[in-house]
């Protein structure tokens, strides 16, 4: 989150650019390089615009980027991945960070349906989101989920010593909420593209699968006197 955005929440740090130039609190950086390279934010790019692919039309993504503001996003990108993979290493995550993981992450299918409503994927031409504009909402949804698919694997044993039965259910749901999500995105891979109010109903459909999910996890959180950080 940038800091015009939401001053806040911002991210910490500002972008310093080769020639001076100063980008405070500029946001995630991945968005400042999509951004940057598909002209999404008019003060990151040259307001050059050129045929890149040669075929006599000036489409989407045809600006040519600050080159200051590429350089500057790529190389803190850089830094902090380099930082981030140091940290994961020494990490040692607790019984309750996993579950806290999934009690809070599952249950974010509003947040992220929301985001693909407003997009290019969605509104076309009219769109005034600056991410996700070549890469659809629906994707990043499907890998978070993958992710979480994960973390419950290395809890399952857990959670099979105070509900068996449950701790199959949970599987299965997690299974059944990455599918739906994954039919969604073949859909629209597809040539398909959703309205507005479809994006709603599929978005209140993932959020209330994920909310009972998220229930389920915290019930068995609870009995087994694992704490959920808030």
């Amino acid at each position: 989150t940038s800091g015009t955005e939401d001053p806040e929440s911002a991210v910490p740090f500002d972008l310093t650019l080769p020639d001076g130039r100063v980008l405070p609190k500029s946001g995630n950086l991945f968005g400042v390089l999509e951004s940057t390279l598909w002209g999404t934010y008019a003060e990151y790019t040259t307001g050059i615009e050129a045929d890149l692919d040669g075929n006599g039309t000036l489409d989407f993504g045809e600006k040519l980027p600050d080159a200051n503001v590429l350089k500057a996003g790529a190389d803190a990108l850089d830094q902090y991945t380099a930082e981030l993979d140091t940290s994961a290493s020494e990490w040692e995550p607790t019984e309750s960070d996993a579950f806290t993981a999934l009690v809070v992450m599952v249950p974010t299918m509003s947040e992220y349906f929301n985001s693909w409503k407003n997009s290019r994927f969605i509104l076309g031409d009219a769109s005034e989101q600056r991410d996700f504009v070549v890469i659809s909402r629906l994707a990043d949804i499907q890998n978070i989920l993958g992710s979480l698919q994960v973390v419950y694997g290395e809890v399952k044993p857990l959670v099979q010593s105070a509900d068996a039965a449950q701790a199959t259910q949970i599987e299965q749901s997690l299974g059944d909420l990455k599918s739906f999500v994954s039919n969604v995105y073949a859909r629209e891979q597809g040539g398909y593209q959703h309205a507005p109010e479809e994006a709603d109903v599929l978005g209140a459909e993932a959020q209330n699968r994920a909310t009972a999910i998220a229930g389920q996890v915290a019930q068995i959180a609870a009995k087994l006197n694992i704490k959920i950080e808030e």
